[in-house]
């Protein structure tokens, strides 16, 4: 049976169709914290996506073509894979695809575009004719803690039998995202330690936080612009996360950098956020030069917008992503496995994808609980086939130096994941190691793919001084860790671009060969409450991972 088809299917009433993502619990209507608001008007369009079933041997090689081409010892490191060839190396029955466009198009659908893979539908349809194809019902969404609402389903859904057979799942349907807890803003009052460096940006509200140049100090970043023709990098927004042109000029004319956007994909009318911001300024900042482009995602779906991201002629070569809820809030492990398989193609065209960790340290966005403590890694942090960026403070409050890890920095095993082989020694040395003093195993799961795989500074006793709303403020979390580390590796693309090289793609194999080009964190630990955590201790560790990146030491070895 395909390992990637429907895992289990379970009968709905109409005996003659199927219903879908039923393996496991949802995070859907019944059991997330959104409400129904209203009836969406029965023509209005909503896009979704459908997932094709897949091969398991051929998904099997898809992973195995994504670890030889990013791995550099091996001959194919570098031999990276266009869209035509990723869905010759899928190879999904051309009757297989043309039914379920046929399907979708004799249920109403206004447009059905095919991914350049083959693998994924983005169906373009009115709710009525959502509703009847898939036999369920919509409802427009709000959550008290969001001004945004979404369109989903208020019940299971299912397809004909037939069609069911070709279908691993139909997404934005039952994902509800969880509201972005935002990062730690907005106000110079948070700035409270005393800095021992110069403030290099004119706002007084700069003055004992994280600039651009504590950045470049602590990470040996140049401060030369690194401008290589073909180079570029990306930030993904959800939930209504903006930008205003006039914060990012603020911040050039204070901190000497320019942060402009570059290109803009999506947009969310009349809305800025510190996070969009925070993203924005700081991969910027750290990689000026390098063509940013904003993906906006209004569909708050990571699987719309990785697809979306691959089905660009010329997609951004690094991808930085400060969004996630935790394994548990998923919809289905289909949903999971669907956004790995298009991780894993992206890995394979050359691009390179981080993600935040997390600010809940090991528990979560659903916390541990009082008495059972289990914990709750984040996905896509623990997705194999992405890079975590995890979070530190420096040592000494206002000193740049040695790191600690930040204890609300996210970080973990994975309950649904395998450790993958490019960490399987880094993780068998943590979890051997008796400095790790590591909590009790009924927490976690110790076979598990550990995260965050390296981390950068995110905590709040120095934060990130952010232009945003008019004026400067401190921030802080794994948020602004993320495009931090994503700005370092878009200037190393630079390094090997402009020797005739190629993109490092997915990037961990490379990692976990040279833990020597990371400044090792050893101090702290990552906390959950009364749940114990991991401690960051000298080597790999499930605090900080490989440690906070050395930008000279890496630029010797790409």
């Amino acid at each position: 049976m395909a390992l990637f088809i429907l895992g289990s299917l379970a009968l709905s009433a109409q005996a003659a169709r199927v219903t879908l993502e039923a393996a496991v619990k949802p995070y859907n209507a019944s059991t997330s914290s959104w409400f129904v608001h209203s009836q969406p008007a029965s023509d209005t369009l909503i896009k979704i996506t459908t997932v094709l079933g897949l091969n398991a041997d051929r998904r099997a090689l898809l992973e195995r073509t994504l670890f030889a081409v990013s791995d550099p010892t091996n001959s194919e490191y570098g031999n990276h894979k266009s869209a035509e060839e990723i869905a010759e190396i899928l190879a999904v029955p051309k009757a297989q695809l043309e039914r379920v466009v046929n399907f979708w198009k004799l249920n109403g659908a206004a447009a059905v575009e095919v991914h350049p893979t083959k693998d994924t539908l983005t169906v373009a349809i009115s709710v009525a004719n959502v509703e009847r194809a898939l036999s369920t019902r919509l409802a427009t969404f709000s959550h008290a803690n969001s001004p945004a609402h979404i369109v989903r389903a208020t019940q299971s859904y299912s397809l004909p039998a037939d069609i069911a057979a070709d279908v691993a799942m139909v997404g934005e349907l039952h994902q509800f995202p969880s509201p972005r807890i935002l990062p730690r803003s907005t106000t110079a009052e948070l700035v409270e330690s005393t800095a021992s460096w110069p403030n290099t940006c004119k706002a007084s509200a700069c003055a004992n936080a994280v600039t651009p140049s504590v950045l470049a100090s602590r990470y040996s970043i140049p401060s030369s612009k690194s401008s290589v023709n073909g180079n570029s990098m990306a930030v993904a927004e959800f939930q209504g996360q903006f930008y205003k042109p006039d914060d990012l000029k603020l911040f050039k004319s204070d901190c000497g950098s320019d942060v402009s956007v570059d290109n803009q994909i999506g947009t969310e009318r009349d809305s800025a956020g510190v996070e969009a911001e925070l993203d924005i300024e700081y991969i910027k900042a750290v990689a000026e030069g390098v063509p940013l482009t904003v993906v906006y995602d209004a569909s708050y779906s990571l699987l719309s917008w990785i697809n979306q991201v691959t089905a660009l002629s010329s997609p951004p070569l690094v991808n930085s992503v400060s969004y996630g809820n935790d394994e548990a809030q998923q919809s289905s492990t289909e949903y999971m496995q669907s956004c790995n398989t298009a991780f894993m193609k992206a890995g394979t065209m050359g691009l390179s994808v981080l993600f935040a960790s997390g600010d809940q340290g090991v528990c979560g966005r659903e916390g541990c609980g009082f008495f059972k403590k289990k914990y709750h890694p984040d996905f896509p942090a623990a997705s194999p086939y992405i890079t975590a960026v995890g979070g530190t403070d420096f040592a000494t409050a206002g000193v740049i130096g040695d790191e600690k890890a930040w204890s609300d920095g996210g970080g973990g095993m994975s309950d649904t994941f395998d450790v993958p082989s490019y960490q399987a020694d880094a993780v068998a040395g943590y979890l051997s190691d008796p400095d790790a003093d590591l909590p009790d195993s009924k927490y976690y799961n110790s076979k598990g793919r550990g995260y965050p795989d390296i981390a950068a500074l995110a905590g709040t006793q120095n934060p990130y001084c952010v232009a945003t709303g008019g004026r400067f403020g401190g921030v802080g979390g794994t948020s602004a860790a993320c495009p931090v580390a994503a700005g370092i590796f878009a200037r190393l693309n630079g390094v090997r671009l402009a020797k005739g090289g190629k993109p490092l793609g997915f990037l961990n194999p490379f990692l976990y060969q040279n833990p020597s080009a990371f400044n090792d964190v050893k101090l702290g630990k990552i906390t959950g409450g009364t749940a114990g955590g991991f401690k960051a201790i000298k080597g790999y560790d499930l605090a900080t991972g490989l440690g906070t990146p050395d930008y000279a030491k890496l630029a010797k070895l790409v």
